[in-house]
């Protein structure tokens, strides 16, 4: 019960910091308008408040779909929010006693350095980085490639 606590306290100040961090980018004058407030927040944070806000993240994404399997049962809105969220959590998280936290925070990292998807969501940079994590490959190119050609099936198969 107590780390609910400490989740909880640590998403509001994330808010919290969140909304301040807006106010900032708009009296500094910068074009925040083409980021959300997300990634705007995420670039704030050291890497341990990541590690905690990405947790915590993944930690909602799973108490959201355990609600409504008990709520609704397994109809469509429960089918979606496990197709479009829950899905990829359940993912890193089978995934947590082989691969670091750090290693998507570093993919998270990477997807939001990026100016074209400053404005997308946390789950988009999210699934890039359970893919890309997933990837075989040394350097993102490698792994963009070996991801692209891994989509290609023979006629025979």
């Amino acid at each position: 019960m107590k780390k609910y606590n400490i989740l909880f306290y640590t998403f509001l100040f994330a808010l919290f910091l969140s909304i301040n961090t807006i106010v900032d980018a708009q009296d500094n004058n910068l074009d925040f308008e083409e980021r959300n407030v997300i990634s705007i927040y995420w670039t704030t944070l050291n890497q341990e408040e990541k590690k905690i806000y990405l947790f915590s993240y993944m930690t909602q994404v799973y108490e959201t779909y355990d609600a409504l399997k008990k709520e609704v049962g397994y109809e469509k809105i429960t089918q979606w929010y496990y197709a479009n969220k829950a899905e990829t959590v359940f993912g890193i998280f089978d995934q947590l006693e082989e691969v670091n936290l750090v290693e998507y925070i570093g993919w998270i990292d990477e997807y939001y350095s990026h100016k074209e998807f400053q404005n997308n969501s946390f789950m988009d940079a999210l699934v890039f980085a359970f893919r890309f994590q997933q990837a075989s490959g040394e350097t993102i190119w490698e792994k963009y490639e070996n991801m692209k050609f891994d989509k290609i099936k023979l006629k025979n198969e």
